[in-house]
């Protein structure tokens, strides 16, 4: 393993994760040699053999080659079963080829995915959205990055000011005005591993720790912010959820220094089929969804209230329309409106969350009993039919906090351990996912092989 900086909270003996990591690596070199033939076939056309060099973060040697997928599981090409807690990091939070969203984009494919003009289904996609999310006036794309750039491009727009304000250690997709954060003396710096920035992030991006009222007030204040983007919990670099009162004051704040308040519900979806805006009943100016609503191919939509997308529409000139920097050729098209369509009618149904979320809530309580049997300083947060746990002793309040906790090699070596026994989890974090589809003995399985993980490291 690696050097990595380890937090105040980390692991501590290190020469026994150091053992425990090359028997997971050895065994994991013994039961896959067929994905070690095709990475090893595709390193000399494919960086790192791989066609995101994201992926070269699993945990392992090379990475796992999968051959076919179905509800919670996956089959890798040596012939091992999966249970899938990762669902695509969201993208494939309906389960792996569900049914309904199948036959719907097979129709589709059958008669055309791609024409630059309008299906019925667009308008049915809007109204699905509209009834889950509370604002009624939506445009597609096909990932949330590109909804979320859409709707900073909109706000500059119709206000005139040039800075977003983001929280720190946040995650909006590859959006460069969200990677910012706050150094040791508050000033807005790059984040670690952003590549080929096109400005200092400090002349577009201000950036607040989560929770923090005063500070976002201050921001505001400066009469500066285009948009806040947020989401309403954050999930990429642990579960931080927000304080009571948080919210609230995000909007009030956000409608008095005329704010456009932009909620990202990509992944905070997962609790419930109107994210965080339907279940806890927040209003914003305009909200983002991408990933987990196409049924498991590139789909996402932002929507806005009837106020800012009349504003918006108001701004623009009807010859130039093409070319102001929202939209792409491919967004909208009927593919990924049919499968917005089936996969919001048929499967991520509010039945449908109601077993996801009981699902997590046994996942959750399987990791607790892990924890508290051997006393391992960690914590596990739930979110709707998401949880995670982090290497820390008490919930983060803000992103500072859980980005403290992070101790690389020790999720690493965990990750592997999962994966060995058939199960994937995240790969940039310690965050399952529950898809209609997972079962109590799926869960169970992760739970055996956490018990015995954490066995060998506190044991």
């Amino acid at each position: 393993m690696t050097d990595t900086a380890v937090s105040a909270t980390a692991y501590a003996d290190r020469d026994r994760l150091a053992a425990l990591w090359y028997q997971e690596v050895e065994r994991f070199r013994a039961e896959r040699p067929e994905s070690e033939r095709l990475w090893r076939a595709a390193t000399p056309h494919l960086p790192d053999g791989v066609p995101m060099l994201w992926m070269a973060k699993w945990p392992g040697p090379w990475p796992v080659y999968v051959t076919s997928a179905a509800g919670a599981h996956f089959t890798d090409v040596d012939g091992l079963d999966h249970v899938d807690l990762c669902l695509g990091d969201t993208g494939a939070m309906c389960g792996h080829a569900p049914p309904a969203s199948v036959a719907a984009l097979s129709a589709q494919l059958a008669k055309g995915s791609t024409f630059m003009l309008p299906t019925e289904d667009a308008a049915i996609a809007a109204e699905l959205l509209s009834d889950r999310f509370g604002v009624p006036s939506w445009q597609f794309t096909l990932s949330a990055t590109d909804a979320n750039r859409s709707v900073i491009r909109y706000a500059r727009q119709v206000t005139g000011r040039r800075k977003i304000l983001v929280h720190d250690y946040c995650y909006h997709g590859s959006v460069d005005e969200t990677f910012a954060t706050l150094d040791a003396d508050g000033a807005v710096v790059e984040r670690r591993g952003n590549i080929g920035a096109p400005v200092p992030p400090s002349e577009t991006t201000a950036v607040v720790p989560f929770n923090d009222i005063p500070a976002l007030e201050r921001a505001l204040a400066t009469g500066e912010i285009a948009a806040m983007l947020i989401e309403p919990a954050l999930t990429n670099i642990g579960i931080v959820l927000p304080e009571d009162g948080y919210h609230a004051a995000v909007r009030e704040l956000c409608t008095r220094y005329g704010t456009i308040l932009v909620i990202d519900e990509t992944h905070t979806i997962s609790a419930g089929p109107g994210g965080m805006t339907k279940a806890d009943g927040l209003q914003p100016d305009a909200v983002v969804v991408g990933k987990s609503i196409g049924g498991g191919i590139p789909a996402a939509a932002f929507g806005m209230t009837a106020e800012l997308a009349q504003r918006a529409r108001d701004s623009l000139e009807l010859e130039d329309i093409d070319v102001g920097g929202v939209g792409g050729t491919l967004a909208g098209n009927a593919l990924s409106l049919v499968g917005i369509r089936a996969t919001l009618s048929e499967v991520l149904t509010p039945a449908a969350f109601e077993n996801m979320t009981a699902r997590a809530v046994e996942w959750t309580a399987g990791v607790q009993a892990s924890i508290d049997e051997f006393g391992a300083p960690w914590q596990v947060t739930r979110l709707g039919a998401r949880a995670e746990y982090s290497f820390r002793a008490t919930p983060p309040r803000d992103g500072a906090e859980a980005a403290a906790a992070d101790d690389f090699e020790l999720q690493q070596y965990l990750h592997l351990h999962a994966l060995n026994r058939g199960i994937l989890i995240t790969p940039f974090h310690n965050m399952a996912l529950m898809s209609p589809a997972t079962t109590s003995g799926d869960v169970d399985r992760h739970t055996v092989a956490f018990r015995e993980a954490v066995e060998s490291l506190y044991g």
